[in-house]
C-alpha cells in the first residue's frame, strides 16, 4: 500500500556506509529528505546524487537531514560516496523491506523482461514525522531543485 502525505512515514533501521544503524525516529524534531535511488554509480544515480551534493550548501540551510536507500550494500556505498565525495548518509535495504514499506519496490521493464526493482522517489518527513511531500518517478537532474522547492513548501 502506497504510502500518503500527511500521515507518519514508516519507521526503519537500516545500516549506513559509515556501519552505523540510522533508525528514522531518532531523527525527530528534523526534517528528513529520504530519498530511494535503483543502484551506486549508474549514470541516473550518479546525477541525482551529485545534485544534491552540488546543492549541499541549501541542503544544510534547510536543517534537513538528507538519506539515500538503495538495495546496494555499505561496501558498495563507501565506493560510491568517496568516488563523488557525497557529503549525505547512504543507507543499505539489502531485502528492500524499507522500500516495501514506501511502495517504491515495484515491477519494471526494460528490453521486454519484467524485474523487480526500486522506483526512483523521495519523500520529505517533517520533524514531526509526518509525510510532507511524497515525490514519485523523480528526474535525476532537476531532482535536488524539486527536493530544496519541496522543503521550502513544509516550512512556509
Amino acid at each position: 500500500m502506497p504510502v500518503e502525505e500527511g500521515t507518519a512515514a514508516p519507521d526503519f533501521s537500516l545500516l549506513s556506509d559509515s556501519g552505523e544503524t540510522v533508525t528514522l525516529s531518532s531523527l525527530k524534531g528534523k526534517p528528513v529528505v529520504l530519498y530511494f535511488y535503483p543502484r551506486d554509480d549508474t549514470p541516473g544515480c550518479t546525477t541525482q546524487a551529485c545534485g544534491i551534493r552540488d546543492a549541499w550548501g541549501e541542503f544544510e540551510r534547510t536543517g534537513a537531514v538528507v538519506l539515500g536507500v538503495s538495495p546496494d550494500d555499505e561496501a558498495s556505498h563507501v565506493k560510491f560516496k568517496q568516488k563523488f565525495d557525497l557529503p549525505f548518509t547512504l543507507l543499505a535495504d539489502p531485502d528492500h523491506a524499507t522500500a516495501d514499506d514506501y511502495g517504491v519496490w515495484v515491477e519494471k521493464s526494460m528490453y521486454g523482461k519484467t524485474y523487480m526493482g526500486v522506483e526512483r522517489s523521495t519523500f520529505v518527513i517533517g520533524a514531526d514525522g509526518t509525510l510532507a511531500k511524497v515525490m514519485r518517478k523523480v528526474k535525476p537532474d532537476t531532482h535536488a531543485d524539486d527536493v530544496l522547492a519541496a522543503l521550502a513548501a513544509t516550512e512556509a
